[in-house]
């Protein structure tokens, strides 16, 4: 992993499962003319540069971060009343991680590459999801 590189963590409120996350997002990018995925935040990283080194978005869904996507581009766009925001723009696909537990916060927060969930190696991609509890579960135990 290089260490140049700064990932973001975020809750994905309302999210029951990574199925979920993916059909909203799919719906929610066909209002852009691109069709990629975004999400709207009021504050515009101060670490961007890393962030766009590489860096992804990992989810937290139900207290675990389960996956991440890959961060495209970091764009400034204006609200309706002409505030300024950031439209992270993610790459459609996501991908499944190793559960890691997360307690509720606001915002968005920073994640080192060191401290970044793995991958689920390909051939788990596909897998159903176990269900939050047991994962945080085996996760804190260094099962998962």
């Amino acid at each position: 992993m290089d260490k140049n590189v700064t990932h973001l963590v975020k809750l994905s409120v309302g999210t029951e499962s990574i199925e979920g996350l993916e059909d909203w997002q799919y719906s929610y990018a066909q209002r852009f003319a691109d069709g990629f995925p975004r999400h709207i935040t009021r504050m515009f990283p101060k670490r961007s540069a890393e962030i766009l080194a590489g860096g992804s978005i990992y989810w937290v869904i139900k207290g675990q971060i389960q996956c991440r996507q890959r961060i495209l581009r970091l764009d400034r766009v204006e609200a309706e009343d002409g505030t300024p925001h950031c439209a992270i723009v993610l790459d459609p696909k996501i991908v499944r991680t190793t559960s890691a537990p997360k307690r509720p916060f606001q915002g968005w927060r920073y994640l080192s590459d060191e401290d970044a969930p793995k991958d689920l190696p390909k051939n788990r991609q596909s897998e159903d999801q176990l269900p939050p509890e047991l994962a945080g579960a085996l996760a804190e135990i260094g099962v998962l």
